[in-house]
């Protein structure tokens, strides 16, 4: 039979004309008999949106629609519910005024199950109604992922007294039986799509002596999972879970272990590279999600129509090789498998030897490396040979013997692509050099370097632009791009749902591209350092990283917070260097302070005298680290809300980043942000240097405090 408020749903449909009653009573035993409500019915047979039946019921019934997407349940609230009714009666508690308490439901509960929740909590009730997957989402945001599972493994153990034991044979029998229990394999396949639905590349496990960490990598950047503390029971039972799905040994713990296994979600197949070392606190492990199909396009590589065509021409070589440079985690693989997916034709014959094989690619020949018995680069390089390969990729260019064969391969007529661990393009030359390589064989069979890093991409369901951002920033990036200062644009995501809060979706590359023609090869000939190599390609009309990310910075795609994240602070090779090249000269650097009276000032500029701390940031593997550095002491010549002037005792480089503090007088507080130096001016009889540094990511209320300060300085001196 129906049920009460699934009639109540038709009759309301039937009044606004929307569906017949012929219809819909075809839909109401359908409900009945696959024990569903209507709306499930109707949602699934594309009938109405759920948020229309929300609508509909909520006149009906003279309820309200609470939007959950936007909404901050007060932590206190949440408390007063217990998880096992809110996941049991699928309800998230929102308010609490005197004994009511308002739940949301994303269907009607009846007259019978509003007393069983208010016979529980003690609590009368009001409802509100808001859509299913909001209210799901809302249970594990404020309760915890897989929360209602581990509540339920909880009640098992109790009952079934199966609780750890130590780690003798019978303990391992125990975690064994958990592994396989419905409940922790339900627990896993949690985990793992909850990593899927978010984006995730990687899921750590992590066990420390006060608890477990459960964190996903999205977009490059790691992020807590929320996890109820009791899972911090069960490491045992959800670590041997997983080694069993990847065919790993469940008894030892003391070796690293590395396993693979694939499951589906949804319509994907994904496929997990597992990887388990031991700590003192129990294993830790880490998962790799590989989709097992990736469309792979140079098109959606982050490319600008001139670099599409550069990429283009490169991999239409007939032979040569073609070195892809970046730090681990910057998408080398991504970008040559894309390359090889452009020429992957039936008259060619693709050969490739990797460490690890990450996609599996239909058409391409692919090879592991496997150093235990001897198969590494070098050897599988000369073994490829003599399978009749037009081109070749290696995965990594390691040691002498790989860059070698593989450069002696590529002047015998083949085309080969490979990565090399290094900071830019022109870096590539000086690595190969390093390890032994002739600068007559770099010359003569290297048709391109390759730098590259991803950056997050701003999410456009919430992007907007920032109309506060320093106007020294915007004339940096103009200078560097060579572009009228008005059309530089700075955009930020706000953070929303869709981008889980970071205002960040997804990454795209930047990229900066070192074409080897007969100058470049005539200074590889002369053994010139890489500076002079980039100093010339620059001149020639190469763009760097960092003009790439500005590039991407102007366009809306990401903001500038990212690219200086991971391009070099100081890449800019004009300054006070000459260029062995007769007929070639670089532009010096300008300074990117406006001269005083410049109608172009945002900010009115004080002149005084204030304490500022600071500290300078160290630049590793072209990323810039927090280190302990030692806090510098300054005074200002002058300040703004825009930036500063600061006198210092040592030199500082152009483009390096600060650590700062500005000391406000009388009391007016500290303001801390981060600052780019943008000048430098040797005071040559002081033996100290004027510091220009204009402000990164001063908070909008710092902005305007600094603003409020200096008009009143002003003011009262006036």
């Amino acid at each position: 039979m129906p049920k009460n408020i699934d009639l109540q749903l038709a009759e309301a449909l039937i009044e606004k004309k929307l569906i017949t009653r012929e219809n819909v009573g075809d839909l109401l035993q359908e409900a009945d008999r696959s024990n569903q409500d209507l709306r499930q019915v109707l949602v699934k047979h594309n009938l109405f949106s759920e948020e229309n039946i929300l609508d509909i019921l909520a006149e009906k019934l003279k309820l309200s629609c609470a939007n959950l997407k936007d909404l901050v349940i007060d932590r206190s609230i949440i408390s007063k519910v217990p998880l096992k009714i809110a996941s049991y009666y699928k309800f998230i508690p929102l308010a609490l005024k005197g004994r009511t308490l308002t739940i949301a439901v994303a269907y009607p509960l009846d007259i019978k199950t509003l007393d069983e929740i208010r016979t529980q909590l003690g609590l009368d009730l009001d409802m509100a109604l808001a859509c299913s997957t909001d209210v799901l989402s809302n249970l594990k945001k404020y309760y915890g992922l897989a929360a209602d599972t581990l509540e339920k493994i909880s009640s098992q153990a109790s009952t079934n007294n199966f609780s750890e034991q130590s780690r003798g044979q019978e303990g391992v029998e125990d975690i064994e039986k958990q592994a396989t229990d419905a409940s922790v394999i339900k627990l896993v396949n949690q985990i793992i799509l909850e990593a899927w639905r978010k984006r995730a590349t990687d899921i750590h496990i992590e066990p420390y002596r006060q608890g477990l960490s459960l964190r996903y990598r999205i977009d490059g950047l790691l992020y807590d999972a929320n996890l109820p503390g009791e899972i911090k029971n069960f490491l045992n039972a959800i670590i041997s879970r997983i080694k069993i799905m990847s065919n790993l040994n469940i008894v030892e713990r003391r070796l690293p272990q590395d396993g693979r296994a694939i499951v589906r979600v949804q319509d994907q197949v994904l496929d997990l590279r597992i990887s388990t070392i031991p700590t003192p606190f129990g294993e830790s492990l880490v998962i790799r999600i590989l989709p097992t199909q990736m469309l792979f396009s140079l098109e959606k590589l982050g490319l600008a129509k001139s670099e599409l065509q550069v990429f283009e021409g490169l991999v239409q070589k007939p032979h040569g090789i073609i070195f892809v440079t970046g730090p681990t985690g910057s998408g080398k693989t991504t970008t040559l498998y894309s390359c090889l997916t452009r020429i992957n034709t039936k008259d060619r014959k693709i050969i490739t030897i990797e460490d690890p094989i990450e996609y599996e690619m239909t058409g391409i020949t692919q090879i592991q490396v496997m150093p235990e018995i001897g198969l590494d680069f070098a050897r599988g390089l000369r073994s490829i040979l003599r399978h009749d390969p037009d081109v070749i990729m290696v995965g990594e260019v390691r040691d002498f013997e790989t860059a070698e064969t593989a450069i002696r391969v590529a002047l015998t007529g083949h085309l080969v692509f490979s990565s090399l661990h290094t900071n830019d393009a022109a870096s590539g030359i000086a690595r190969l050099q390093d390890i032994g390589v002739e600068p007559y064989l770099i010359a003569s069979s290297v048709e391109a370097f390759i730098a590259q890093r991803l950056i997050r991409v701003i999410c456009p369901e919430c992007r907007f632009e920032d109309k506060q951002a320093p106007l020294e920033l915007k004339e940096l990036i103009a200078k560097d791009l060579g572009i009228k200062l008005e059309d530089v644009k700075i955009f930020r995501g706000k953070g929303c749902p869709s981008c889980n809060g970071t205002g960040f979706f997804g990454r795209t590359a930047i990229y900066e591209i070192l074409i080897v023609d007969e100058l470049i090869k005539e200074m590889i000939l002369k053994k010139a350092s890489s500076d002079q190599i980039k100093r010339l390609a620059l001149s020639k009309g190469m763009r760097t990283l960092r003009q790439d990310g500005w590039k991407k910075t102007i366009s809306g795609i990401t903001t500038f917070e990212e690219v200086i994240r991971v391009t070099s602070a100081q890449e800019d090779l004009s300054i006070g260097k000459n260029t062995p090249v007769a007929d070639t000269s670089y532009p010096k650097q300008e300074t990117v302070f406006e001269p005083e009276g410049s109608n172009k000032r945002v900010y009115r500029r004080l002149d005084n005298k204030i304490t500022v701390h600071y500290k300078v940031f160290e630049v590793e593997n072209d990323l810039i680290k927090r280190k302990d550095a030692v806090e510098e002491l300054a005074a200002t010549k002058n300040i703004s809300a825009g930036g500063l002037l600061f006198i210092a005792r040592d030199k500082l480089a152009i483009g390096s980043i600060l650590d700062l503090k500005i000391e406000l007088p009388n009391s007016q507080g500290m303001v801390e942000c981060l600052a780019r130096v943008v000048r430098v001016e040797e005071l040559v009889e002081q033996k100290e240097y004027d510091i220009a540094i204009c402000f990164l990511d001063l908070t909008s209320a710092d902005r305007i405090k600094l603003d409020k300060f200096v008009e009143g300085e002003i003011g009262g001196a006036g």
